[in-house]
């Protein structure tokens, strides 16, 4: 693993443009981007992730994360993190186990962004809610953030206005 990556995780509610994001970050830096594996959870069993699965996918999302870091350069951008599973498991299954609890707190990105929900929210087949339920996630992802006392950068306006906001961010807060 390389010691000059560093991790910078895209957080965000659903259809706020974390993967688009971290697609377009990637190929600026000409580096890798890890997506969010719950898409890829929903696609192979064609339903929703249940309670007891929310571990799982948070730790595959880690491991994912891992094995591209070893291909990146200078930046690994990374659609979403276990805090952001947390964040869902309590919403929808009232709670967050111990084991998520633990890896969610391991927050150990060199830098954090947040997508803001202003963007046109698209239904997505089993993954996506409603605007509803974007905004009171964002709303609970800015609480998580703030008791973790974890500082972000928020990003907001079209693809190209947040890649210019994180780029500026990124080269004015993480020089290497």
């Amino acid at each position: 693993m390389s010691t000059t990556v560093q991790r910078v995780v895209i957080l965000g509610a659903e259809s706020t443009g974390k993967s688009t994001l971290a697609k377009t970050l990637a190929a600026h830096y000409q580096t890798r981007w890890v997506p969010e594996y719950l898409r890829t959870f929903v696609d192979l069993h064609q339903r929703t992730p249940h309670a007891e699965e929310q571990f799982l996918i948070a730790t595959m999302q880690r491991q994912h994360e891992a094995e591209n870091e070893v291909f990146a350069h200078r930046f690994l951008f990374c659609d979403t993190s276990p805090l952001m599973t947390a964040i869902y498991s309590d919403y929808y299954f009232g709670g967050i186990d111990a084991p998520l609890g633990l890896l969610a707190s391991q927050h150990d990105y060199a830098a954090t962004i947040v997508t803001a929900p202003t963007t046109p929210w698209m239904p997505d087949g089993l993954q996506r809610e409603s605007d509803d339920v974007r905004q009171q996630i964002h709303a609970r992802l800015l609480r998580a953030l703030a008791a973790a006392n974890i500082a972000y950068q928020l990003v907001d306006g079209n693809v190209e206005a947040r890649m210019m906001q994180v780029i500026d961010y990124l080269e004015n807060t993480h020089r290497q």
